[in-house]
């Protein structure tokens, strides 16, 4: 049963994430979305095609990149935060900064994506509790610029999952309400490959009875897996049919959310594990 998440009423089934990434330099896409106009057309693109909401973010977490100027920012993001929250898009801000959160609630944000867990900035928690929104509180050791340095675990379930406890201990210590707190495992954050099958292959054991988001989409792990015969990864843009996959899982362990690149197929994805949920519980329809 996918747990809920105040805001954000169930609908029987995980939640698709889109991704509005308004930068040069991300991973997968940077540079499609940069212009604002392109990045508020590909918001309602998201919406048609099935996700529940879209995260516009303006600073890129890929591996090696730099920080950008809190100014530049804001510059990115605020006024496509405004424009598709004027139209009645459910917008979540994927942020990393206090600042930058506080701003986008104001301009109609509705949940606050931290990939850091509230470590990058101090202030984080207490914005989150003022502005009384969902937080999503991922796993995290460090910048992207040297956290595969940081990829080292004994038992990389048990820690992660204590390093997020954590994390929403100290949260709800600076007063967040724990039903606003969404958990995120982290792939590809300071994890290798393996650490990240492993945590997939363990979502359950992770929540405490909070809800997952999971964000899988194209990221290098899928890369490798699907390498072919020379050993070079596949890249990012052809790991799609992968994701699904990963969506797939992931709604059929439970996650509240996926958070993906493209939308319409990880929408179907997560309706057939709502299906197969159904029919495990006798209800047809």
């Amino acid at each position: 049963m996918t747990i809920g998440v105040p805001g954000f009423p169930a609908p029987g089934r995980c939640l698709v994430m889109g991704v509005v990434n308004v930068t040069p330099d991300s991973f997968s896409d940077g540079g499609a979305w940069f212009d604002a106009d392109k990045a508020i057309r590909h918001g309602h693109d998201l919406i048609a095609e099935g996700a529940d909401l879209v995260d516009v973010g303006g600073e890129s977490t890929r591996p090696g990149a730099q920080r950008v100027p809190l100014a530049e920012e804001l510059r990115r993001v605020i006024p496509v935060i405004e424009a598709l929250a004027a139209d009645g898009v459910p917008v979540s801000v994927d942020t990393m900064r206090a600042e930058v959160a506080e701003a986008a609630v104001a301009a109609g944000a509705r949940l606050v994506n931290d990939v850091s867990g509230g470590l990058a900035d101090p202030d984080m928690a207490r914005v989150v509790a003022a502005a009384q929104v969902p937080y999503v509180v991922m796993h995290w050791r460090g910048h992207s610029h040297d956290m595969y340095r940081r990829a080292e675990y004994a038992d990389v379930v048990a820690e992660v999952r204590a390093e997020l406890h954590q994390r929403v201990e100290a949260v709800v210590a600076q007063g967040v309400d724990p039903s606003m707190i969404v958990l995120d495992p982290g792939l590809g954050f300071a994890k290798r490959p393996h650490h990240n099958w492993t945590l997939l292959a363990h979502l359950g054991e992770l929540s405490d009875e909070l809800p997952i988001l999971v964000g899988a989409s194209r990221k290098r792990f899928l890369g490798k897996l699907l390498a072919g015969p020379d050993g070079h990864p596949r890249p990012f843009i052809d790991c799609d049919d992968a994701t699904v996959a990963v969506s797939a899982l992931a709604a059929a362990a439970g996650a509240w959310c996926v958070r993906v690149h493209r939308v319409r197929p990880n929408a179907d994805a997560v309706r057939v594990a709502a299906a197969v949920h159904a029919a495990q519980r006798g209800e047809t329809g």
